[in-house]
């Protein structure tokens, strides 16, 4: 069922969806052109690239503790690094984009739901190296592995916290973040309780992206009632990722961009 859902998301989204030339918000013109429409070829994507292929060659087995929404390929606890990278890490596109978004909005202080083997968090903070990137993580085996990664490639700045994210994400609510990403747990009722537990770590500035907002009914749902809470402002729907703003100079506006 969540396959055929995913893919009649896709057909209906590409009839809803637009590129820069029918967006009139020029804060939004200017991410969608400048960020996501970059086509420049930055030298970190090389590192991105000898990150995933890191992990692609290591055939070291990882037993799973899973405390999220399972895995839609794996059917037993045993997985390989080589084969995590392979399937359930950020491709190297989506990659790309993260390093773009922490680049071109100048993100010191980063919080991740759901490191898993670290291909998303590596490319979070090269865009912005020095920033203060906080990573969360629940099962042990995934969390070493991942400090490893980090650790050989170089990677100084990241904190790699192992727990449960409710736990972790309510020791940290003092704090304020330029950006937030979900990745981890893609239940409605999980994704919409992470969002309301860091909603006090806004400014006006603060970015949330979910990622896989078409996971599912549930998290497609969850997405929708995000978009409609009082405190967002702007949202923008890329099918793979969900952009939540809460800039309050400007109107409540919905984007549907294909990338």
């Amino acid at each position: 069922m969540t396959k055929t859902y995913q893919i009649q998301s896709y057909f209906n989204f590409l009839k809803r969806s637009t590129n820069q030339h029918g967006v009139h918000s020029p804060f939004v013109y200017d991410l969608v052109t400048k960020c996501f429409y970059d086509k420049k070829k930055y030298p970190a994507y090389q590192n991105i690239k000898a990150y995933r292929q890191h992990l692609l060659s290591n055939t070291t087995t990882l037993e799973i503790t899973d405390l999220g929404s399972g895995s839609q390929v794996f059917k037993t606890t045993k997985r390989s690094i080589s084969k995590m990278a392979s399937v359930a890490g950020s491709n190297y596109n989506d990659a790309k984009l993260l390093y773009r978004l922490t680049h071109y909005l100048q993100c010191d202080s980063i919080l991740e739901l759901g490191t898993s083997l670290g291909i998303a968090t590596q490319a979070l903070a090269l865009g912005r190296p020095k920033a203060a990137l906080t990573t969360i993580e629940g099962c042990p085996n995934i969390s070493a592995a991942a400090k490893a990664s980090f650790k050989k490639f170089d990677l100084k700045y990241i904190d790699v916290v192992t727990n449960d994210f409710s736990e972790a994400i309510n020791g940290l609510k003092t704090n304020h973040y330029d950006l937030v990403y979900f990745d981890g747990n893609h239940q409605k009722e999980a994704t919409l309780q992470y969002f309301e537990t860091l909603l006090p770590t806004i400014t006006n500035d603060t970015v949330f992206i979910f990622d896989d907002i078409y996971w599912s009914k549930d998290m497609t749902a969850a997405w929708n009632i995000i978009k409609q809470h009082p405190k967002v402002t702007v949202t923008i729907d890329t099918y793979k990722f969900g952009f939540v703003f809460f800039r309050q100079e400007q109107a409540k506006e919905h984007f549907t961009i294909r990338l």
